[in-house]
């Protein structure tokens, strides 16, 4: 596959507040679930924690929203995840259950299990990876839609600015010590993010537009993880708010 010619499709939104921003995304994404399940009866799609999704999270559960997506229809997996209880509120899965999950018909999702070991975990997720996506040895899950988030340093997922995590080429799974954070997390690979059919970030705030400017250099040598965001055969979209858009 690395001999042919690869193109990214990118666009960007900007709106004026996160409330704004929410609505864009809950329409690219119900757009995207659509045509997945017109065309293959399922919508696969792999969530972020962290606060920026929570309004879009709260959107996708309210009384306008609620209705128009095919919950049962629906497979949620995780980007990434603290290696917590799903109690604790540092928990990505927890606050997918608190603002989203718990007030839906959402019946299938797949959690990562921060509160075993972490090798364990990561193993664990990959063989259910495999299964759910019906793998042969060296495929790649194809999930129907990414939800991102990026931070001031330019992670993105849990695959930090000098982590090995960088250079997995092989593994769909991983655990890993990220020492900014002084904590263990697992996370998805970037292969697996890239094989994506739709890649959709999430940015808000001022402080976000130095390294928001960065990543939408395509042009550019990536060397932040959010960069390296470059899904092979698929969309790449990025919805920010004015602040993050400006840095005013």
């Amino acid at each position: 596959m690395s001999g042919l010619s690869r193109s990214i499709h990118l666009t960007v939104h900007i709106h004026k507040d996160p409330a704004a921003m929410a609505e864009r995304a809950a329409h690219i994404l119900a757009a995207a679930c659509e045509e997945a399940v017109a065309e293959r009866g399922v919508f696969k799609i792999a969530l972020s924690g962290g606060q920026t999704p929570i309004p879009l999270f709260r959107l996708l559960s309210g009384r306008d929203w609620a209705d128009r997506l095919p919950w049962d229809k629906m497979t949620f997996f995780w980007v990434d995840e603290r290696c917590v209880s799903p109690e604790h509120p540092d928990s990505n899965y927890g606050l997918a259950r608190r603002e989203l999950l718990g007030h839906v018909p959402a019946t299938h999702f797949f959690r990562m299990r921060g509160e075993e070991d972490p090798v364990e975990a990561a193993r664990k997720y990959e063989q259910q990876l495999r299964a759910d996506f019906d793998l042969g040895p060296q495929d790649l899950p194809r999930f129907d839609f990414m939800l991102l988030g990026m931070g001031e340093d330019g992670h993105t997922g849990s695959i930090f600015p000098n982590s090995p995590a960088l250079a997995e080429r092989k593994r769909l799974v991983i655990d890993q010590y990220v020492p900014e954070r002084k904590a263990d997390r697992l996370t998805l690979t970037l292969p697996v993010i890239n094989n994506a059919r739709c890649c959709m970030f999430l940015v808000t705030g001022r402080e976000k537009h130095d390294v928001l400017s960065r990543a939408l250099n395509l042009l550019a040598q990536p060397t932040l993880p959010a960069q390296m965001v470059r899904p092979g055969f698929g969309d790449l979209i990025w919805v920010a708010d004015e602040a993050a858009a400006t840095g005013a």
